[in-house]
């Protein structure tokens, strides 16, 4: 049987696309996109909540080898990214490798015919040479799993199936959450709603978000001289290295950093809520970094709103007309709104089924043993794979440093399967294991194992305790190694 592909990939996202700008700058031409939405974007298409916005400055928030000198503002809204997305599509030729509404059911390797067989729901199966998944970190929505959630009434609404028809206007509404998607929801709810509650297990760091528009004379500026946005762009990711990423990877070397963006926090909150009851409840009581910090100027002070408040009591079940705490008060609602994020360690690596050499299954093995993968990308017993959204691999706060560093690993891995004409690769048991044990020595001096996390319901750690998805090491680290790994961390034939 001919191979139809030379590569599919997963995920339409920005992470695919850069995979497959990447292939195809390398010749592989003969792709397949494969994206179970209706369109291209991954999460700047899924998500459509009021007040979504990068977190990251735009300049950073890009690819740098496609600058968009047109950002309306320091940080953009969600808008602007999906037609930044779809202007990169255009671009560079990827529409046409896409097919929309295609659900990946699983990939499994044929040792014999050395493909992989993805299956598609509804459609044949069809093979690849390689198989490339990017189908993001935050890609499969977590549902509460709490009592009479089914019985409930009124109108449910996840952050990530926003209803644009319906009007909040006038509703009593309740927002489950109070994470990075819930911090960028709940103001704008609260301008919408008659009555707002907001359901908080736990708290999180906010920070001011210096957010600005971007004056059109900056904007002509970036068109006409591109050096000044890449400028720019190195500014703020050098700010970005020096105070997130230090303060958290490198916890014991700089405690003082850690302790500092802290203080600041509850500083920032000070200023805007002058109640002392309310600013406790609004306070950590966990390291600065234990969770994604977030940043906004107008979270805390919604809070004050005489329309707004704050349940942090624990929910015992949802009435089919409200909310019902576990000391039995419970709270009329008519809309109910999940902002509880997305299951990452259960269902997420890897989003899709994927079976190996000797039939080993790629998520039942890291959940049996450890979550692992070379460089954040290639895993033993799994020849011509990469998994783009995977442990260790997310470096620094943009995830486009993560998706450039990983395009730099495609182009050496695959230059050097060029040069010695051969088409089949596979990661070393012993290169495998060198990294994770590296990454897992550096994580030591995080804030991660060095601080105090107990409290903070992270995303970051997983069933095993590890906090394994961002990897310990400098950006910059991360691009010197895509650029320089070893050749012989792979069995090439």
């Amino acid at each position: 049987m001919a191979v139809q592909y030379d590569a599919v990939v997963v995920g339409a996202g920005f992470g695919g696309m850069g995979a497959a700008i990447q292939l195809k700058r390398l010749g592989l031409n003969n792709l397949a996109i494969l994206e179970r939405e209706d369109d291209l974007g991954g999460t700047w298409h899924v998500n459509r909540y009021p007040g979504l916005a990068v977190d990251i400055a735009s300049v950073t928030y890009s690819y740098s080898f496609e600058p968009n000198p047109h950002w309306s503002r320091l940080f953009a809204p969600g808008a602007e990214l999906k037609k930044y997305a779809d202007h990169v599509a255009d671009k560079y030729d990827l529409r046409r490798h896409m097919t929309f509404g295609a659900v990946v059911n699983g990939a499994r390797w044929e040792e014999d015919e050395a493909h992989w067989v993805v299956s598609v729901e509804g459609q044949p199966e069809i093979t690849a040479t390689y198989l490339l998944t990017a189908t993001g970190f935050l890609s499969q929505p977590h549902r509460p799993d709490i009592s009479g959630i089914d019985e409930f009434a009124g109108k449910i609404i996840h952050t990530t199936a926003w209803d644009d028809s319906y009007d909040l206007a006038g509703t009593k509404t309740a927002i489950i959450g109070t994470g990075a998607t819930a911090v960028q929801l709940i103001p704008e709810v609260a301008r919408q709603a008659a009555d707002l509650t907001v359901y908080q297990r736990t708290p999180i760091w906010v920070v001011p978000k210096l957010d600005v528009p971007i004056p059109s004379a900056v904007q002509k500026l970036f068109s006409r001289i591109p050096l000044t946005q890449r400028i720019a762009r190195a500014v703020s990711s050098g700010i970005l290295e020096m105070i997130m990423v230090s303060a958290v990877l490198h916890y014991k070397q700089v405690k003082l950093l850690n302790k500092g963006a802290a203080a600041a926090s509850r500083a920032f909150l000070r200023s805007q809520v002058r109640d002392a009851a309310l600013r406790k409840q609004l306070t950590p009581d966990y390291d600065f970094g234990c969770k994604r910090p977030t940043f906004s100027n107008s979270y805390f002070r919604t809070f004050t709103k005489r329309n707004v408040h704050l349940e942090t009591t624990s929910i015992d079940h949802i009435a089919a007309d409200g909310i019902v705490t576990v000391d039995g008060r419970k709270t009329e609602i008519d809309t109910l709104v999940l902002a509880t994020g997305f299951n990452l360690w259960d269902v997420n690596f890897p989003a899709i089924e994927v079976i190996g050499r000797e039939g080993r299954n790629l998520g039942k093995w890291w959940r049996d043993n450890r979550f692992q993968a070379y460089e954040g990308v290639s895993v033993p017993h799994f020849p011509n794979f990469l998994t783009l959204a995977s442990p260790y691999s997310y470096s620094g706060l943009s995830y486009f440093t993560t998706i450039e560093s990983q395009m730099q690993h495609i182009e050496r891995l695959f230059g050097e399967l060029k040069r010695r004409g051969a088409d089949t690769f596979e990661v070393t048991e012993a290169a495998n294991t060198e990294f994770l044990d590296r990454m897992t020595e550096n994580l030591a001096d995080s804030v991660f194992y060095g601080g105090s996390c107990q409290t903070a319901r992270s995303y970051y750690f997983n069933q095993h305790g590890e906090a394994a998805i961002l990897r310990p090491t400098s950006t910059r680290n991360a691009f010197v190694e895509a650029k320089r790994f070893p050749l012989e961390a792979y069995s090439i034939s």
